[in-house]
């Protein structure tokens, strides 16, 4: 068995003699989609996140990311693929009745930007929990800049049935706790999820190229496609590559979360939010009695930690991440490495679902030692390279110390996954999972087929830069929407849960029992 891809055929072999192999097709999955508004300008809207949508603060579904026009879906988890796209279908279709003169971007990268000063921050009103969101942020644009904060992408959130744990750990023959059975075996998933998450920008990047906007007062160390356009030519996803937000001053500062266990990923980053930066001082905290940042800490929060994976527990009210972590476990995983598809006016369909659910589950059942210092440096450059070099014929990426061919490696990683693909299709009596590995081994041998290598093709056949081939698209999807109706009962459920969002959110504003200060100080001491 070559070296980086472990066999999970004996594994499956004794889940299919000893257990039930139909919980693995079982779970719940959700999905969080960002998309941009648009002014007719062709630049970032200016406008306040609708009212008429409900609170960005409170509203469950419908809320707004870094910036204030960043608008970010998200769906309850379902237990169909099929489910979770259509109640994301529904929110776009919903969205797009209460715009005005907007087009939602079809791209993870932005639209034509005028400057970090005008990408309007997100608002989430006067209560202390809204001004710490903002404040936040605020602390994001001095860190990192704010053109940024402005890419968009999606979210894949996985969660196993909770019926297979007991099964699963009957079948590895742990005796222990079964919630520090589930903990660990998601931990091994996050990081294989990580060895070989570099397989994602390949399959799924749709960021080559990037408006030249994007680059304010420096020059990008990029080739020049056209007069407006900045591009690499072998690039699979630009978002996930060195100008995309990957916390490189906090690598440069030594903050790496710990994945050996939950207790480590939980320990590390409270160390980095606990821990002061002299970088981040020199912006000051409160200065002239308005604050740009909630702390000069190496993080401000965990959440601004960016890592392509993470474990997740919903947390409650004001709870930290952590917490609910250590308190009661993990309960999905969050896979955030997917550029939003341009060629999909969800921004995703079934097939990657079906492939990032093969994928995830393979990660669970392979084996998963600990990350070595040394493995963790190859994690973090072979992401990189396949961001920005993936499709060169030639790439190689390190493994165990030794350079591969990067065709070679996904090769391996495929065809080993092909006995669980036909596992999950004899459970589910049809060939969804098995349709799905022959696609993206298509994109293998031609790396053409890549959403990434399409829309470098179609630029240069059309003759269009960055701009121009996102807005037609961004076009062709408005009028895809503008073509189907909205369920009345959907609409009406909308129109609810956006006024009691507001409501939730006057509450919050009309309950000041607190100033700013003392509510941030009792949120870092854990008493909220």
């Amino acid at each position: 068995m070559p070296s980086g891809t472990p066999s999970v055929q004996d594994t499956l072999a004794r889940i299919c003699d000893r257990g039930d192999p139909g919980l693995l097709v079982s779970g719940l999955f959700g999905l969080e989609k960002e998309s941009l508004r648009v002014a007719d300008s062709g630049g970032i809207a200016f406008t306040p996140h609708p009212r008429s949508l409900g609170s960005a603060l409170t509203h469950p579904n419908i809320t707004t990311d870094y910036s204030e026009a960043l608008l970010e879906f998200v769906t309850p988890p379902f237990k169909e693929f099929s489910e979770a796209l259509d109640c994301l279908q529904s929110l776009h279709l919903y969205i797009q009745e209460h715009l005005q003169d907007e087009l939602l971007w079809a791209t993870s990268m932005p639209c034509v930007l005028a400057g970090e000063d005008n990408i309007p921050v997100g608002r989430y009103g006067s209560s202390n929990h809204g001004l710490m969101k903002y404040i936040y942020r605020l602390g994001l644009g001095y860190r990192y800049g704010r053109v940024m904060q402005v890419i968009a992408g999606v979210h894949f959130n996985y969660s196993i049935a909770d019926d297979f744990w007991p099964m699963y750990q009957a079948v590895q023959g742990d005796k222990g706790s079964l919630r520090d059975f589930r903990d660990s075996r998601y931990m091994g998933m996050v990081r294989n999820l990580q060895r070989y998450g570099w397989i994602i920008p390949y399959l799924f990047g749709a960021s080559p190229a990037v408006c030249r906007s994007f680059f304010t007062g420096k020059e990008p160390d990029l080739l020049v496609f056209d007069d407006t356009t900045y591009y690499e030519p072998y690039a699979t996803s630009l978002r996930m590559g060195d100008i995309g937000y990957q916390n490189r001053k906090e690598e440069g500062m030594g903050v790496k979360a710990c994945y050996d266990s939950l207790t480590d990923y939980v320990e590390s980053l409270a160390c980095a939010t606990k821990t002061p930066c002299p970088v981040w001082e020199e912006i000051g905290v409160k200065v002239d009695g308005e604050y740009r940042q909630l702390n000069a800490n190496r993080l401000q929060i965990e959440n601004e930690y960016y890592s392509s994976i993470r474990p997740k527990q919903p947390p409650v009210d004001m709870e930290t991440p952590s917490r609910a972590l250590m308190e009661k476990g993990i309960q999905y995983v969050e896979l955030r490495s997917l550029d939003v598809n341009a060629y999909h006016p969800l921004g995703v369909d079934d097939h990657q679902l079906r492939f990032l659910h093969l994928f995830m589950l393979y990660c669970l059942l392979a084996a998963s030692p600990e990350i070595s210092g040394t493995e963790r440096r190859e994690i973090d450059r072979n992401l990189i390279w396949v961001a920005q070099q993936g499709r060169d014929p030639l790439l190689k990426l390190q493994r165990d110390g030794k350079a591969v061919l990067f065709r070679e490696w996904a090769t391996e990683l495929l065809d080993a996954m092909q006995p669980l693909a036909d596992v999950l299709a004899r459970e589910k009596k049809d060939t969804h999972y098995r349709d799905t590995l022959v696609i993206q081994q298509k994109k293998l041998l031609d790396a053409d087929f890549t959403p990434s290598g399409r829309m470098l093709l179609e630029m240069r056949e059309n003759g269009e830069g960055f701009y121009q081939f996102a807005r037609r698209l961004s076009l062709e999807q408005w009028r895809y929407f503008s073509s189907r109706e909205l369920d009345g009962g959907f609409r009406d459920h909308m129109n609810e849960v956006g006024a009691l969002s507001l409501k939730q959110q006057e509450a919050l504003e009309a309950d000041q029992s607190e100033s700013f200060d003392t509510f941030l100080q009792r949120y870092f001491d854990g008493q909220i």
